[in-house]
């Protein structure tokens, strides 16, 4: 709930962006936050990062994205769409097919340049007047979360970028965001540290998730066997809920006995200033343009001001 707090903090410090998750299992709703965070900044971009196409009909995106732009102006503001990690898993459900995705962003986008568009066998319209929204057309920038050829062939094809999640940066895409987590370590702390797992922890757990969800072997990951053996006795029908609980926020009870110092370095979630340099620069050179670092942890903002520190060197 105080991540509007975290936002002006992010402002000061000189972040560009701010991109909220869309997870309502787990976090507080996208929208209200994003609005409640941009009536406190004044130069931050702000959106979601990213949607997820089923959870809300095309019109109820298009009138948000219409709202935030009224509040924060339309210059602020960026969308993300993607088909859905988190957002469906912890619904016991699998990702949108690509093209749900497409063909949803193209209406979103439709609605907002103010044309009548079809959804369901029906027209439909923005027909906002004057003072209950942004003035047609809206015209603001979309990206597309993708890991895998379909997703960036999407987002060639009807978006302005890509926001990459758990894959290698891509060639060909003038914007390219790429997503961070972790924690910048201090002088000789050791990556297993008490402070260092509270706060990057969610980052190696992640792999974790996204190896087993995915069914991509989570057994070859180190600690995988005994992460997967964790989690044999859970009943099947929760065992989504017990994988997805504390996502992305911290280490829950079951990924917690794996999350060791030597997991947190091999996993990327624990880095010192140089190191975290290295890695910034590794992403440049193979296309990315921009990073988006999500912290956690008890202290949201010793985390954002360590990392643009060091990123800064």
């Amino acid at each position: 709930m105080t991540t509007p707090d975290h936002v002006v903090t992010a402002e000061k410090l000189g972040y560009t962006r701010a991109w909220l998750y869309d997870s309502p299992a787990l976090y507080p709703d996208v929208w209200v936050q994003l609005c409640r965070a941009a009536e406190r900044t004044s130069t931050i971009g702000i959106g979601p990062g990213v949607l997820i196409p089923s959870l809300r009909h095309p019109m109820v995106t298009a009138a948000a994205i219409g709202t935030l732009s009224e509040i924060a102006g339309m210059h602020r503001v960026h969308v993300g769409v993607g088909t859905g990690f988190t957002g469906r898993f912890t619904l016991g459900q699998k990702p949108n097919k690509w093209a749900t995705v497409v063909h949803y962003v193209e209406t979103v986008q439709g609605l907002l340049r103010g044309d009548i568009v079809e959804w369901e066998g029906a027209k439909i319209q923005m027909m906002h007047p004057d003072g209950y929204s942004t003035p047609r057309p809206i015209r603001v920038p979309f990206v597309l979360g993708a890991a895998g050829p379909k997703g960036f062939k999407a987002a060639h094809d009807i978006a302005d970028g890509v926001f990459v999640a758990g894959a290698e940066p891509q060639p060909n895409f003038d914007w390219q965001v790429m997503l961070h987590v972790g924690t910048v370590l201090d002088d000789n702390e050791s990556p297993g540290s008490e402070r260092a797992i509270a706060a990057g922890g969610h980052g190696a757990a992640v792999y974790y998730h996204f190896y087993d969800e995915n069914g991509l072997g989570v057994e070859q990951l180190p600690g995988g066997a005994e992460w997967k053996a964790a989690y044999a006795n859970v009943e099947p029908s929760v065992r989504h809920l017990a994988i997805h609980d504390l996502h992305m926020i911290a280490v829950n009870k079951l990924d917690k006995p794996l999350i060791t110092g030597e997991v947190m370095q091999s996993m990327g979630a624990a880095y010192s200033p140089a190191r975290l340099r290295e890695v910034l620069q590794e992403f440049e050179e193979k296309g990315a343009t921009e990073l988006a670092y999500q912290p956690a942890g008890p202290d949201i903002a010793r985390e954002l001001e360590m990392f643009i520190a060091a990123a800064h060197g």
